[in-house]
């Protein structure tokens, strides 16, 4: 047998083995289908009423103004027609080459054969001008209400990201040479991913953002030492050991956000708030939420506040003696925060001595990237979804976040994971981004409805506990860390509700970078900057404009603050008392507790 035989039948060999494997993968993926729990089909896109809007309005367009849509259109065939010559005068001279120009610079296309190979430098340029083409015509229409106009805006980018070249295999380079390289193997492993996240998420298609086999909570990620030494339904209460030998007398409790897990907060030592915080002389305490399942159905803000946030301030009162403590919330546990503070000032409550904001919302009049999505058509179907789920599924909230950078949080990780064939990276950021956590039902469409869509807490005032909850209640010491590129909690609509409140000593600061490494920022990196300014009766883009920049992380600019508010140094306490007994060791059991799909 000659070397030419012998390579084609391992060749053979090699492609009968691969196809064995993709039959097998093909009942998988079947299986995996079968066990798939759509969501409900309002969360899938908007209702048609927004498409019809768009289509009478462009209508009427034309009407009113024939010359700027035929103008539009011409241009767009012109461009269209003229690639298409340009790229057959190509042809017709015999070289298989590109133009000179190969069009306009796009991240996705960073493999120079987008450039250089006349195949795929036609399909990305023709790709371009058609999404320039839909942008225009969105952008044209200009009888459409500005709520359905950043609507429109925003689905019809959805759908030229989904249809660019990069996601389909023939006209992606990248995945193509790999496949030829590894005789068909990457996309054999790239199947195997995708049946693996299916399998993994009940027939839902949640793209693996890196490699869960990397990371374990509590080993080498959430590594802080600590106790849990209360529970209850709705949280448990983590006190830190501390690692000086005095502390601040006045205690300080962090209240993460419930959409997410509080380890983001003690990812690893080097970047850990939670460490630097309890290094820096003060005795903390974090709560970490239970992610709920479908018998929490009935759970409502009013529970967040009661057996979160008002339970967390009595404990630490009672194992400190203490009658004072100073409270940090992030993100939705910061809206929740005021909410409290605003319930205790009604009830003459004064247990909290302060409080400190991260990239936390109150002022929801601008809705911001979020508007796609806070609309009664997609609110509707989430009220249909947590009726019957009992809890808005953890997939849900993820998908919709992730959708608002979709091509660096969806089509990138699957090109890579499905096409590419390759494991997702050890990333613990991204670990922590997977690790979702469910809604309860009836808190979620209060929190729709009652805040974001209705924006009672700084208008008409938020009904809770008896109570009409409103923003000027907030009158302690308050220090608010927002965000420049923050897209979750903008930083503008941080700072409108930020001046809404009563208190009389506020402080104001804005970070660089955006809604997690902006607050994951130790001072030891050296990374982002930051921005004061006093002067808190400007406007937003006046605050800015005349703020003075400072280098480094607004860390110690916060604990500065905070030390003036925490009284003496005492002796650094021990971890618990008689009456709250160790539990379990930070970081606790509930942090554990997987999402359901």
């Amino acid at each position: 047998m000659t070397t030419t035989d012998v390579d084609a039948e391992r060749e053979r060999m090699k492609l009968e083995e691969n196809l064995a494997k993709v039959e097998a993968l093909s009942q998988r993926l079947i299986t995996a289908m079968t066990h798939r729990k759509a969501p409900n089909v309002a969360l899938n896109g908007p209702s048609p009423d927004l498409y019809s809007k768009a289509a009478q309005a462009y209508w009427q367009e034309w009407m009113n103004n024939p010359a700027k849509i035929i103008e539009n259109q011409i241009e767009f065939w012109g461009k269209s027609v003229t690639h298409f010559v340009e790229a057959q005068q190509a042809l017709a001279k015999g070289k298989l080459q590109a133009p000179a120009d190969p069009g306009p610079k796009d991240s996705r296309f960073k493999n120079p054969l987008w450039d250089t190979h006349p195949y795929f430098n036609y399909v990305k340029q023709q790709y371009l001008i058609n999404a320039e083409a839909i942008r225009d015509a969105v952008e044209g229409i200009e009888d459409l209400d500005d709520k359905e106009k950043r609507r429109l805006r925003y689905f019809a980018q959805q759908i030229t990201d989904m249809f660019a070249p990069t996601n389909f295999l023939a006209t992606n380079p990248d995945a193509l040479q790999k496949a030829v390289e590894t005789e068909g193997e990457s996309l054999v492993k790239g199947l195997e991913n995708l049946v693996a996240d299916l399998e993994a998420n009940n027939g839902e298609l949640v793209v693996r953002l890196a490699d869960e086999s990397a990371f374990e909570v509590g080993r080498n990620i959430a590594t802080a030492e600590g106790e849990v030494i209360y529970r209850n339904r709705m949280m448990e209460l983590i006190q830190y050991k501390p690692t000086t030998e005095k502390v601040r007398q006045t205690p300080v409790i962090l209240f993460p956000p419930w959409i997410n897990k509080f380890y983001i907060l003690d990812l690893k030592p080097e970047n850990s708030l939670i460490r630097w915080i309890v290094d820096q002389g003060y005795t903390l305490f974090v709560v970490s939420w239970i992610n709920p399942d479908e018998t929490y159905r009935d759970v409502g803000m009013d529970d967040y506040v009661t057996d979160g946030f008002l339970a967390a301030i009595r404990e630490v009162k009672a194992v400190t003696g203490e009658d004072k403590v100073n409270a940090v919330a992030y993100c939705i546990a910061g809206t929740t925060l005021h909410l409290t503070l605003s319930l205790m000032k009604q009830t003459g409550d004064k247990s909290v001595k302060s409080a400190t904001f991260f990239t936390a919302l109150t002022d929801f009049s601008e809705q911001g990237e979020f508007t796609p999505f806070l609309q009664d058509d997609f609110i509707d179907g989430i009220e249909e979804e947590v009726k019957e789920a009992g809890v808005l599924r953890s997939f849900i909230l993820g998908r919709t976040m992730s959708f608002l950078r979709s091509n660096d949080l969806i089509y990138s990780p699957a090109i890579r994971s499905y096409m590419m064939g390759e494991t997702p990276p050890a990333f613990d950021l991204l670990y922590w981004n997977g690790d979702g956590a469910n809604l309860p039902g009836r808190m979620t469409v209060e929190y729709l409805r009652g805040l974001c869509q209705r924006n009672e807490f700084t208008t008409t005032g938020f009904d809770m506990l008896g109570h009409k909850l409103q923003i000027r209640d907030v009158d302690v010491p308050i220090f608010a860390i927002t965000t420049e590129t923050d897209h979750i909690a903008a930083w503008k609509d941080c700072y409108r509700g930020f001046q809404m409140t009563g208190s009389r000593s506020k402080t104001f600061v804005l970070g660089q970078s955006g809604h997690i490494a902006g607050i994951v920022n130790p001072p030891t990196k050296k990374k982002y900057g930051h921005f004061t300014n006093e002067d808190l009766s400007l406007s937003a883009d006046d605050w800015k404009a005349t703020a003075d920049f400072h280098e480094g992380s607004w860390w110690p600019r916060w604990e500065s603050w905070l030390a003036k508010r925490s009284g003496k140094w005492i002796p650094a306490r021990k971890v618990g008392d008689s009456a709250h007994p160790p539990i379990a060791p930070a970081p606790g059991t509930y942090v554990r507790i997987k999402a359901s799909v």
